[in-house]
């Protein structure tokens, strides 16, 4: 049964963009104004706030007015639940692969009654 996490998918879909993901790296390392994240990027101020817009959508990012300067700042809540998630499949692929290689090896040693099931 699938189970439609909307908030992760908007986190894995803000993290897709290398833009995003370098814009969270330099937040990972404390706030910054908009000025200061669109400095490196070299886009139209427009294009890059569509980023930010959709990383506050997300909730990677909150951001506050101070005075004349919008601040931004890093929320690593949602890569938290994106991490727990990725645990959840892992656990899961895991648990599924040992049991096909203890198929597999009840079928090499040859075992006849492993052999007859489909």
């Amino acid at each position: 049964m699938t189970h439609h996490q909307p908030d992760i998918d908007r986190t894995f879909r803000a993290l897709a963009d290398p833009t995003r993901r370098a814009v969270l790296a330099r937040l990972a390392r404390g706030a910054a104004s908009v000025k200061e994240l669109a400095e490196p990027f070299g886009m139209a101020l427009p294009s890059f706030m569509a980023h930010l817009k959709l990383l506050e959508d997300s909730g990677l990012m909150v951001s506050e007015k101070r005075g004349r300067v919008r601040l931004c700042r890093f929320d690593p809540a949602p890569v938290r639940a994106a991490e727990h998630w990725l645990a959840e499949q892992r656990r899961l692929w895991e648990t599924r692969l040992d049991q096909l290689d203890g198929y597999l090896l009840t079928l090499q040693n040859g075992d006849p009654d492993e052999r007859d099931q489909p």
